[in-house]
């Protein structure tokens, strides 16, 4: 794996990377990789055990079950010898987008049915800082994953949350591909605040609408 730009977190001598929780160490390097695919650092590159079990601070076992996970859900395929992260067809990106018009939408009409003040309020949170960190692609990106992420904690079903959760990471693929998105900030913020209300305002329809426009709209924007 060559990529010296990747410098992930080693775990200390008490077996955890400053604050990994009380997840298992697999999971702990499953969140790293998807993290380093994310962010672009992986690609063109093989990726070996012993290569990643020596960056994380890890046994191989951990190691092997994080790609092996990986492998299962579409993100890593057979490069000959190794694993390589896998990449995207324009027909494939399209699928997912269909797949996730439909999820958003739904998500956004449970939340408008379910979500309570607190979810509300986490919502606004998140859409005000995604705003602030506008001309941070990494982090704009970030809080935008979170705040569609918060529509679907407020949908409060845990197997949309799930599904959500792997079309996302599917999409993380984008990297490897020569896909690029350049969504108008403007009419994102437009598109989140219209959600936003809908939610708000318990219109089922709207909201479920406004989450498919919004994207429908990035989807349009995203190009070889």
């Amino acid at each position: 794996m060559a990529d010296h730009d990747w410098k992930p977190p080693r775990l200390t001598s008490s077996g955890t990377a400053k604050s990994p929780g009380s997840r298992s160490l697999s999971e702990f390097v499953y969140q790293q990789l998807l993290q380093a695919i994310s962010e672009g650092h992986l690609h063109a590159e093989p990726i070996r055990e012993e290569d990643i079990a020596r960056k994380l601070g890890v046994s191989r076992t951990p190691v092997r079950e994080a790609l092996q996970k990986l492998q299962e859900r579409g993100l890593l395929t057979n490069g000959g010898r190794s694993l390589v992260v896998a990449t995207l067809t324009e027909r494939e990106v399209l699928e997912l987008y269909t797949m996730r018009e439909f999820l958003e939408g739904t998500a956004a009409r449970f939340a408008a049915q379910r979500a309570d003040a607190e979810d509300i309020a986490i919502m606004h949170r998140l859409h005000a800082a995604y705003l602030a960190a506008l001309g941070d692609n990494r982090r704009a990106a970030q809080l935008n994953w979170k705040f569609h992420r918060a529509i679907h904690e407020a949908s409060h079903n845990r197997y949309l949350i799930q599904a959500a959760q792997g079309i996302h990471d599917l999409l993380l693929l984008l990297y490897s591909t020569t896909f690029r998105q350049s969504l108008d900030p403007e009419l994102s913020n437009l598109q989140h605040r219209r959600v936003i209300a809908a939610i708000e305002s318990r219109d089922q329809d709207a909201a479920e609408a406004a989450a498919r426009e919004h994207i429908r709209t990035a989807a349009l924007v995203t190009r070889f």
